[in-house]
């Protein structure tokens, strides 16, 4: 039986912005910055708004050529999820015979009409995998600022109207903060701090930046591992923090550990959070129940299933049910409150995005870019539309206003009814 431990203090390190004039900036702007109407962001950072991988909005259930809206090109490679804040869509980019020039659009989302494209070099090390690449992390916004993290661990903060507001090359200060493989964790951006989670086989940490300036508000030691995972959003306050040996939940305002979790933890899919209960890739899944009083004190082990154990995509939930993709290409549904295997439904894979659900459909996208919904209203999962995008697609699809947004190597896609 494993066991949540109780809380350790956290070391500090104040080391300054070193590296900002490192980050050579070429802000080559495609068209000028334009007014934006500022609105509640829709997707604001991966695993979408409510940390889960749903959303509210219907999935576009009966596809065809005609549920094609648009496609447009990209300027480079990427499998970062899309950003979708303001009435805008963002998206991260790398490109050069090294990935070493890194971009950010910001696109509309009625034709894919670019508003603007920003351009800057690495100051970090953009070795990766070729499967893989250097603009990996999903961007997140906390609702004014647009935060992009990038394989080479450069961090760029901007307004929704391009300009720059900070950037920071996180390798002048830690030299040794890469893997052979690349780098792909997911920033969460909460009470005025962007975390940063940084973790590899030499120096790994999570640092907890200032969003307004980009300094170091804390720094913490991490396990030293390779670990591809995103931090998961327990409450404004509090993220968990996933590596090879568990969960350590982190007080967001100085680093502190209110409590982990010891029961080891998988390095590729992370952890999402519905209904105050935590899904962690741990053993299979491993559900962990916060107190619903205070996410700050240990959670109770709600259940544990081998039955439900993902692959590459991370565990979803919605609706009484959490959705996991194995290893072997099958979807299957398990019961929210007791773990229990209610079906498999196997798919045509491979799959590297995690899907996206309405709660009553899950739309999964494999590798080869086909786009596979399933009816999961039933006692069985129904696969009920596909729809060949014919594109490398390892981008965890994005669920916004009915329309699915689709990025791969080469392209961005909108999907709609």
């Amino acid at each position: 039986m494993t066991t949540t431990r109780p809380p350790r203090a956290a070391p500090r390190d104040a080391i300054g912005l070193h590296g900002l004039a490192a980050l050579g900036v070429l802000l080559l702007a495609i068209g000028s910055p334009p007014a934006t109407a500022r609105g509640e962001a829709a997707w604001p950072r991966f695993l979408g708004p409510a940390g889960d991988g749903s959303a509210a909005a219907p999935l576009p259930t009966e596809l065809s050529a005609a549920s094609r809206k648009w496609s447009v090109d990209l300027p480079g490679r990427g499998l970062s999820g899309v950003l979708v804040d303001g009435g805008l869509l963002f998206v991260t980019c790398s490109s050069g015979p090294e990935q070493s020039r890194l971009h950010v659009l910001c696109l509309d989302p009625a034709d894919g009409a670019v508003k603007w494209h920003r351009q800057f070099q690495a100051t970090g090390r953009t070795m990766c995998h070729e499967k893989t690449s250097v603009a990996a992390p999903t961007p997140v916004s906390d609702g004014g600022l647009i935060y992009a993290v990038f394989s080479s661990n450069d961090v760029i903060c901007l307004d929704r109207e391009g300009e720059v507001r900070w950037l920071r090359g996180l390798t002048a200060d830690y030299a040794n903060v890469s893997n052979s493989l690349g780098m792909a964790s997911s920033p969460v951006a909460t009470r005025g701090t962007l975390v940063v989670q940084v973790e590899n086989d030499s120096e790994s940490y999570c640092l907890g930046l200032d969003g307004s300036s980009g300094t170091n508000r804390w720094r913490i030691e991490r396990p030293k591992a390779a670990n591809w995972t995103s931090p998961a959003l327990l409450r404004p306050d509090l993220v968990a923090l996933q590596s090879k040996t568990g969960i350590d939940a982190v007080r967001v305002a100085d680093g502190s550990v209110a409590w982990s979790y010891d029961g080891g933890a998988s390095t590729i899919p992370s952890s999402c959070l519905h209904a105050g209960v935590l899904c962690v890739p741990s053993n299979g899944i491993t559900a962990l129940e916060l107190d619903p009083a205070d996410a700050a004190k240990p959670p109770r082990q709600k259940w544990r299933t081998a039955r439900l154990t993902p692959g590459t995509p991370t565990p979803i939930a919605a609706a009484g049910r959490v959705f996991t993709i194995s290893g072997g290409n099958v979807l299957t549904a398990g019961g929210f409150s007791d773990g229990e295997r209610l079906w498999q439904l196997r798919l045509e894979g491979p799959f590297s995005a995690t899907p996206v659900t309405d709660g009553k459909h899950v739309a999964c996208v494999s590798e080869k870019g086909l786009v596979q919904v399933v009816d999961v209203t039933g006692a069985e999962g129904k696969l009920v539309s596909t729809l060949d995008i014919d594109d490398t697609i390892l981008a965890s699809p994005v669920l916004v206003d009915g329309a699915l947004y689709l990025r791969s190597n080469t392209k961005l896609h909108k999907i709609g009814r």
